[in-house]
């Protein structure tokens, strides 16, 4: 059995303190700081374990294929609401969880951390902690599945998940509006403070697409309400797809990319390079600043928000915001509660990690 044969590979490697790389499909092996350690693959602890459609929860084992789990949902009308991006055809859904990375609907559905409702781990002890569980209602305290999704295996190995999941919209429908920056950036904060159905937003080459999902009746009223020029439906579901899985012309031509988490209405940045704005203007990806980091990073902290090195030919720099220490200290010590020999990925989320 796979946990056993896991399991017997974490006592040996925290009793030879020897560092483990943790590993799905390796997909997102370009994302944090540069992976090291011996490689402890994930991606044959395969299997959706269970799944009952009138429940909106889906289980799984951590090596999964997204591909398999979100085909078995869609078999029944349903989806993983957070849009997570793949990266690539070997992506895994424990992959999506460590990352916590969410796509175009993040904004209006949730993050992904937001559709976990349970999780198993085995620790650096070589211990199986079992967290949350299959129902809404059964997390109580402290939310340990939360805290593992976006933690890039740092705390453990994650080998198992529960996910909550929505119904597929009735209708979607994508409208769009030649519009420079600021005005779009208006534009998405003016229909924000309004009950219509955005489900996603994207701005770039001075083209504001909105995506609309819901009911038909919804739908269209929305578009008599918002104007624009409806995009043919094959465009725009390939055009959604490019920007989740950044293959759009714009992350194509770039040595740089930032991607700045800011207040919606945070005016337009001038920063140098070209940017891209989803989520109703709270996530900008800036493609080759002529700002140095330092300087972007703090335009961006006192703007309210934060700025990731998403991708970079460089992944010895520092790629997260870093952290006051207060807070460093509180993930020092998380990491010392769960993985006391330091093994698990180690450097990868911060270099104090």
């Amino acid at each position: 059995m796979l946990s056993d044969e896991f399991t017997d590979r974490i006592k040996a490697a925290a009793a030879s303190k020897t560092a483990l790389r943790v590993q799905g499909g390796g997909t997102k092996d370009w994302y944090g700081q540069t992976p090291r350690g011996e490689l402890l693959l994930t991606e044959k602890h395969t299997g959706i374990i269970d799944y009952d459609p009138t429940e909106l929860v889906i289980t799984a084992r951590c090596g999964t294929p997204l591909s398999e789990l979100q085909s078995t949902l869609a078999e029944q009308g349903q989806m993983l609401a957070f849009e997570p991006p793949a990266f690539g055809a070997r992506a895994t859904i424990g992959g999506v969880i460590a990352a916590g990375l969410s796509g175009p609907r993040r904004a209006s559905a949730g993050a992904a951390r937001d559709f976990i409702l349970g999780a198993v781990l085995i620790n650096g002890r070589a211990e199986r902690l079992v967290f949350g569980g299959q129902v809404m209602k059964n997390v109580a305290g402290y939310d340990v599945s939360r805290l593992l999704c976006g933690s890039l295996g740092c705390l453990g190995l994650l080998t198992q998940i529960s996910v909550k999941v929505l119904p597929i919209p009735r209708s979607e429908m994508t409208l769009g509006f030649e519009l420079d920056q600021q005005d779009a950036l208006t534009a998405m904060n003016n229909w924000r403070g309004k009950p219509l159905p955005v489900s996603a937003t994207s701005w770039v080459d001075q083209r504001l697409l909105v995506r609309l999902s819901g009911s038909e009746a919804a739908t269209k009223a929305a578009r008599q309400q918002m104007g624009g020029t409806a995009i043919d439906q094959a465009e725009a579901e390939l055009h959604w797809a490019t920007v989740r899985e950044q293959t759009h012309h714009f992350f194509k031509e770039q040595s740089l990319l930032w991607r700045l988490s800011v207040p919606a209405s945070t005016p337009v940045f001038e920063l140098g390079g070209q940017q891209m704005i989803e989520w109703g203007g709270a996530q900008r990806w800036l493609v080759n600043p002529s700002c140095d980091p330092m300087q972007l990073r703090q335009r961006v902290v006192n703007a309210g928000g934060h700025a990731t090195l998403f991708k970079s030919t460089d992944q010895s720099a520092a790629i997260f915001q870093p952290l006051p220490a207060p807070l460093l200290k509180i993930h020092q010590r998380l990491k010392a509660e769960f993985d006391p020999a330091g093994i698990f990925n180690p450097g990868r989320l911060y270099p104090d990690l």
